[in-house]
């Protein structure tokens, strides 16, 4: 190690592709874990929307508690949502950073087409 604490595998541009690779992967299953709440969140604003204006019709009878339950689902439904959304959107930003970063890696190794070997299929 030298004296900035960078180790060899750091300073070799395979091991920070190699970093850089798996940063993305976790990325990407953040974003999918993003996703998945998404539609439940939906659902909660849905649900507790649908009962609200049930019950300012005339539908449902005025219950307190179903009242609240359903002001619950809608404002817990946005909150989850918005939370969600934004990390989804910091993550989709870093993983389009981190991409490049190894687009950019990639490059400066200076890939070569190997050419006039068999190739086996």
């Amino acid at each position: 190690m030298d004296s900035t604490g960078d180790s060899d595998e750091e300073l070799d541009p395979h091991g920070q592709i190699a970093q850089l690779e798996a940063r993305i992967e976790r990325l990407a299953t953040k974003i999918e874990n993003c996703r998945k709440f998404v539609r439940p969140a939906q659902a909660a604003v849905a649900g507790g929307a649908i009962l609200l204006v049930a019950m300012l019709f005339g539908a449902l009878r005025v219950d307190a508690t179903l009242m609240t339950l359903s002001i619950a689902a809608v404002l817990g439904g946005l909150v989850l949502l918005g939370s969600n959304r934004s990390t989804a959107n910091e993550a989709k930003a870093q993983l389009a950073a981190t991409e490049m970063q190894r687009d950019e890696l990639i490059n400066l190794i200076g890939t070569r087409l190997v050419e006039g070997r068999p190739t086996f299929h």
